[in-house]
């Protein structure tokens, strides 16, 4: 009796094989600190040589946490383009909802990245991020209708950015609680309410607001966070 044939060996191109290599390194990257990842253990999981990792990436490890780290940054930038279309909170809660669908499937790499203070951490990684962080703040501009944010705005929206990323990161370390719609729901109050404060300082927050209400629907998140609100403000000033 003849064995069956085993399937014909195709060899990969050099783009092939890089996507390889890359998602081999992603996949440890996203459930391990980068510092706890060896090129041995990116060879095993891509089934192939160190080698031919190294022939891949001859700058060994660096270069390929930093070509694993520029796909991620990828990912992350595509996550915060939605259509500029709709209510603009109901917009955030989807950038929210694949944001941290993100953080969720690469815990423990999301977190090494963001809290740095790896050995493969370089002036290049840095600006990776940093680049992430501001295509962010360029999207959430956007939604606000806003092409070039004074520097109140400007630093509001980017300080909302970063809570998105602490509150993600004590999310993970919370065991991913409280579940992330009620996540997403509680960093759109978030939002909202920093640009409620800021209107009360500058006249370009005042603008952007009146313009994000006249979009909002009257069953959508900022009509619900004000029937919350209004009645413990309304008390507050009340005992003042």
């Amino acid at each position: 009796m003849t064995s069956a044939a085993s399937p014909a060996y195709r060899r990969l191109s050099v783009e092939e094989r890089r996507g390889q290599l890359l998602t081999a390194a992603l996949g440890l990257f996203a459930h391990r600190p980068p510092d706890e990842v060896s090129l041995d253990d990116v060879a095993e999981a891509a089934g192939v040589s160190r080698p031919l990792v190294y022939r891949y990436f001859p700058g060994g490890k660096q270069q390929l946490y930093e070509a694993a780290l520029r796909s991620s940054a990828d990912v992350l930038n595509r996550c915060f383009a939605e259509p500029p279309a709709g209510p603009p909170t109901e917009r955030l809660g989807r950038v929210l909802d694949r944001y941290l669908a993100f953080v969720d499937e690469h815990d423990a790499g999301f977190s090494a990245l963001l809290r740095g203070g790896s050995v493969v951490e370089t002036s290049r990684t840095t600006a990776i991020v940093d680049e992430v962080r501001r295509a962010a703040a360029e999207q959430i501009c956007v939604h606000l209708a806003v092409e070039r944010p004074g520097p109140r705005l400007r630093m509001l929206v980017r300080t909302w950015i970063a809570a998105v990323e602490a509150a993600s990161l004590i999310w993970l370390d919370d065991g991913k609680q409280p579940p992330p719609r009620e996540l997403r729901d509680w960093l759109v109050d978030h939002l909202i309410a920093l640009l409620a404060a800021g209107t009360a300082s500058d006249a370009e927050t005042a603008g952007v607001v009146t313009h994000l209400l006249a979009q909002e629907t009257p069953d959508g998140p900022v009509a619900r966070l004000a029937r919350r609100v209004i009645p413990v403000v309304a008390e507050a000033a009340h005992l003042l």
